[in-house]
């Protein structure tokens, strides 16, 4: 027979603890990221969070779900340190003659500043 003083209590299916429940400093603390960034973040519905009034919470499962999230994963396997080949600085021409290598994103033709239009601006001061 339960006793007075817990016969008002809720009983919960498990004695196990509540989980924690961390403030958007915290998180933003443990990411490396700004306070605003997290709770912008979770105002939007990009994270996982939990609202407790007006106020943004997370659980440490919430925060390693967030990490999961924003993870980047290499666009190519890494290649074993033996098998790297330094790549050359030049490469022959047709007549066989070494050229200096070009850069694949480096442009073709070096972009010029186009020289201001001083007709719109009348210097009659």
């Amino acid at each position: 027979m339960p006793t007075p003083a817990t016969a008002h209590l809720p009983h919960t299916p498990s004695d196990a603890p509540l989980p924690r429940l961390y403030r958007p400093e915290e998180i933003a603390e443990a990411l490396g990221c700004s306070a605003w960034w997290v709770k912008d973040r979770a105002r939007r519905s990009l994270i996982p969070h939990t609202r407790v009034g007006r106020a943004y919470r997370f659980t440490a499962g919430h925060l390693a779900a967030i990490i999961r999230l924003h993870e980047e994963t290499p666009v190519r396997p890494a290649q074993p340190a033996g098998n790297v080949a330094a790549p050359s600085s030049t490469t022959a021409s047709r007549d066989g003659s070494p050229q200096p290598r070009r850069h694949p994103t480096a442009p073709a033709n070096r972009l010029r500043a186009r020289p201001p239009r001083r007709a719109q601006y009348s210097a009659t001061a």
